[in-house]
């Protein structure tokens, strides 16, 4: 197994993966392949892929706001889940963070997303109960 940045070439394995990991998406806004590019060409170093034999096993996105860094997209195979891939991604893009210089480190899960809940738990992570996450979107599909 491989972990290295990923490559827009990859940009159909990640979907497929994405998609068998029940992970949702905007193929016609922040997801779209044009947009991929544009994020995989800015941030390189944090947009990260587990390969095994070739194949696409497991993604994540890392993202740098000058203050803190953050972790998203985290997905991997269902074949591949429980056997530490999604712990040693996790690790590896917390390296490149930290390689920018970021001290803090965060990331949001979704309600239903449990098993990453648990995951990030156990890595040091802590859930702040007294944070409310808003946003302003200009339309569905960013």
């Amino acid at each position: 197994m491989e972990i290295r940045t990923l490559k827009i070439e990859d940009y159909d394995s990640l979907i497929a993966l994405w998609e068998s990991a029940n992970l949702p998406y905007k193929p016609q806004g922040r997801d779209s392949k044009r947009e991929m590019k544009r994020q995989i060409e800015c941030d390189s170093d944090l947009m990260l892929g587990a390969f095994e034999d070739g194949n696409l096993i497991g993604v994540i996105f890392g993202t740098d706001d000058g203050r803190k860094g953050w972790i998203n997209r985290l997905a991997v195979e269902p074949s591949h889940e429980r056997k530490g891939l999604a712990k040693k991604l996790i690790l590896a893009v917390e390296d490149a963070l930290r390689a920018r210089g970021r001290k803090i480190i965060c990331t949001l899960i979704e309600d239903w997303n449990k098993g990453s809940l648990i995951l990030f738990k156990k890595m040091d992570y802590v859930k702040h109960e007294d944070i409310f996450y808003l946003s302003k979107r200009e339309d569905d599909d960013v």
